[in-house]
């Protein structure tokens, strides 16, 4: 069984640099991409450097930070720190992923799911839709039934085979695997892989709290998790568990602090193989279609189809992940690339394997020293310099009339992620910074581009690592978290032209 402590689930930040390299910032020039000129990639503004000096003294003892601010127009290095430090990327790294397959794949693309027979059997063939929902699944069987296929004689074959290897990338903590935006990146994959409930602890102090998932739901949870008290203390260890079992059955345990309204619960699918089969069979009986077979799954099975359907278009799934930082369609995608790339199964190696060849190979941006375990930058083991995340920006800027991938990033205080960025959504920042984000406990990223008040264009890759603050008391005055403070004297300082 799989132990998951959802009370620490929270996405702790951080910043990276050592003490002395925090306190003596460097104002040694990035390295010249194709993208910025080669006149100007390489000089670096020391007057500026040595007068403005970025606000580190508002985070945390211990952290480690990397920084670099480029001028678009002139291709300036304004400011850079720690910029060629390995740093874990989190979900900046989603940019990677989303300029490889803009480079690769075909402008049509899009994944495709069908229902084909083979004699008395069905086989669905499986291509990894991060977006697939169970309506679309059963969209198919009810094209067949359409066909006058009302009772299946054989059996339904799931055919999964175009990804192998494991669905969850290394580098992942044990303790998150059982929450959605972890879900498997499977071939298989059905409604994110993610299953939705309520916890209800709207009871007594000590009674056991009540668990609800949609009974449509092929899955089982069960709860013997206590109502605790309604402000617990800290030696009150009041913590929610979950333990995964076999055949998707989950147990909440622990305690869930009193509270009226339900605590939203958000299971990732451990088996997919056996969600889609159960979700099949439910299908089947609502359409009122008959199987003597079994459901099984079989990755060489072939046969004529009879039915498809297509998932949204490339640039449509790229807008969704990185407005919303979606893991799955990422990690689905790079495995996807993988695949094509190699011309064989895709999984993780392959596939960050290919954004690697990719990226070198079609804008000239060279990866070699970075380490990528999967395609949404959710692994741990991720690690990415601010200069490269700077080449990759940077060719998505000079690119965009034939990528168009600006529009994707969210933008502060107005759309995705940034929306509700607090240190960003106030004037003068709010729609002023167009960026994607990026965290993981200890790391708190940023990666965009800021238009200034006087109507520059800077490119701005903010790598924050080790930020662990101080606990705050539940009970003393609200204080602006340093983070917070951080990002918005940061901002301010660019857009004012402050540097």
């Amino acid at each position: 069984m799989l132990r998951i402590l959802l009370a620490s689930l929270s996405l702790a930040l951080t910043l990276p640099a050592t003490a002395a390299e925090t306190n003596q910032p460097t104002s040694q020039p990035a390295a010249a991409t194709q993208a910025v000129s080669a006149k100007h990639a390489g000089t670096s503004n020391t007057a500026h450097a040595k007068r403005w000096t970025p606000p580190y003294h508002l985070l945390p003892a211990g952290n480690d930070s990397a920084l670099l601010v480029i001028d678009m127009a002139s291709g300036k290095t304004l400011y850079q720190h720690r910029a060629t430090k390995l740093q874990p990327p989190a979900s900046t790294q989603k940019m990677l992923t989303a300029l490889a397959a803009k480079l690769y794949l075909p402008s049509d693309f899009r994944f495709e799911t069908t229902l084909a027979q083979q004699g008395d059997d069905l086989v669905f063939q499986f291509s990894g839709d991060p977006t697939l929902s169970r309506q679309q699944l059963a969209g198919l069987l009810k094209q067949a039934k359409q066909k006058g296929i009302r009772t299946i004689k054989g059996d339904i074959l799931l055919n999964g085979q175009v990804f192998s290897g494991q669905e969850h990338a290394t580098g992942l903590p044990w303790d998150i695997l059982g929450v959605c935006y972890s879900a498997p990146a499977s071939s298989l994959s059905l409604e994110h892989n993610c299953v939705q409930g309520a916890l209800y602890s709207n009871r007594a102090q000590g009674q056991p709290t009540r668990v609800h998932v949609p009974s449509h739901q092929p899955v089982t949870v069960t709860s013997t998790a206590k109502v605790g008290p309604e402000k617990p203390k800290d030696t009150d260890f009041c913590e929610l568990q979950l333990n995964v079992a076999p055949d998707n059955h989950y147990l909440l345990s622990g305690c869930l602090p009193q509270r009226k309204n339900p605590l939203p619960l958000n299971f990732a699918v451990q088996d997919t193989e056996t969600y889609i089969a159960d979700t099949l069979q439910l299908e089947l009986k609502r359409l009122g279609m008959r199987l003597n077979g079994k459901i099984r799954r079989d990755d060489s099975a072939t046969g004529k189809v009879i039915a498809r359907h297509r998932s949204a278009t490339l640039d449509e799934l790229l807008t969704t992940m990185v407005q919303d930082s979606d893991n799955l369609i990422a990690d689905n995608l790079a495995k996807t690339l993988g695949g094509r790339y190699f011309q064989q199964p895709g999984n993780f190696s392959n596939g960050t394997a290919a954004i690697k060849a990719i990226l070198k190979d079609k804008a000239q941006i060279d990866l070699s020293n970075a380490v990528l375990a999967d395609g949404s930058g959710l692994s741990r083991n991720n690690r990415l310099t601010a200069q490269q995340m700077h080449q990759v920006l940077a060719y998505i800027y000079q690119h965009d009339n034939t990528l168009g991938l600006m529009k994707t990033l969210p933008t502060s205080g107005k759309t995705g992620t940034l929306r509700y960025r607090q240190s960003l959504r106030q004037p003068p920042l709010a729609g002023r910074i167009e960026a994607k984000s990026g965290s993981l406990y200890g790391t708190y990223n940023l990666a965009g581009f800021v238009k200034t008040q006087s109507g520059k264009t800077l490119l701005v890759v903010q790598m924050v690592t080790n930020y662990l603050p101080e606990p705050v008391d539940p009970d003393a005055p609200r204080v602006t978290p340093p983070i917070q403070a951080f990002e918005t004297t940061l901002y301010e300082d660019l857009y004012y032209g402050r540097y």
